[in-house]
């Protein structure tokens, strides 16, 4: 883990919540100056949520957190990022990764334009549908993907929520339909999605494989109250690929 938390009981935490985890956290620096990154959520009767995020720390991660990993990134099977701290560190990371040929993983929230010497760093983009509209600035949800697919991303995995997911690549138009799953809380459900995608990846899954897998993270995640507490673990989510049916 690469990051920065503040220097306060927040920071201790979830500091602490990574060595349980057995996450390494040699990375993670307490910020003197920046209170740790915190989001107020709420959560509708449906399980749809609203997040309002006070970045804090996050913010204050810079280009030479990123240079100082460089001799981790030689060891990286993957990177997987999101947009919550400053894009030139998102970029730098992204060159890094790179220069050792290593596979980027992209989640692009909170939703943004991203210049496209990112793009065409990223190996595997994972936008919802928001986040793809607004990426492409284009509503028509396949005119979006053409553009972002002309940005130069290699591989497109479009989230549905409830509907599922779709994979598109070169070669690849597939749709993957949803676990059946009564949504608690979808909190966290984007975040179980990529990392499980990402750990599948870096263990050499195929690109469709990797997304089924990310897919049952995701709705085990929306299952459970909570963000981090509502997590799987690897055997809850073969579980549910070898039981659950799907949509």
């Amino acid at each position: 883990m690469v990051g920065r938390v503040g220097n306060d009981n927040f920071g201790d935490t979830l500091i602490q919540g990574l060595v349980d985890d057995n996450i390494k956290t040699t990375h993670v620096i307490k910020d003197m100056e920046a209170a740790t990154g915190i989001a107020m959520i709420a959560v509708a009767a449906d399980g749809e949520n609203l997040i309002v995020v006070a970045s804090g720390a996050n913010y204050q991660v810079n280009t030479e957190d990123v240079n100082n990993t460089r001799p981790l990134m030689r060891e990286m099977d993957l990177l997987l990022m999101q947009l919550e701290c400053p894009m030139e560190v998102v970029i730098a990371a992204a060159n890094l990764a790179k220069a050792y040929d290593v596979p980027v993983v992209l989640n692009p929230a909170p939703a943004q334009p991203l210049p496209k010497a990112l793009l065409e760093n990223v190996d595997v983009l994972t936008p919802n549908e928001n986040e793809l509209a607004l990426l492409a600035d284009e509503e028509d949800i396949e005119k979006a993907i053409r553009k972002v697919l002309d940005m130069g991303v290699k591989n497109l995995v479009v989230t549905l929520g409830a509907n599922g997911a779709r994979v598109i690549t070169e070669e690849i138009d597939q749709h993957l339909p949803a676990h059946e799953i009564t949504a608690v809380d979808t909190t966290a459900a984007g975040d179980a999605f990529n990392g499980a995608l990402s750990v599948a990846l870096a263990e050499g899954k195929p690109l469709i494989e990797a997304v089924r897998y990310g897919m049952a993270a995701g709705a085990l995640a929306a299952t459970k109250r909570g963000a981090q507490p509502s997590l799987p673990t690897r055997e809850a989510v073969e579980s549910l690929m070898t039981t659950s049916s799907t949509k």
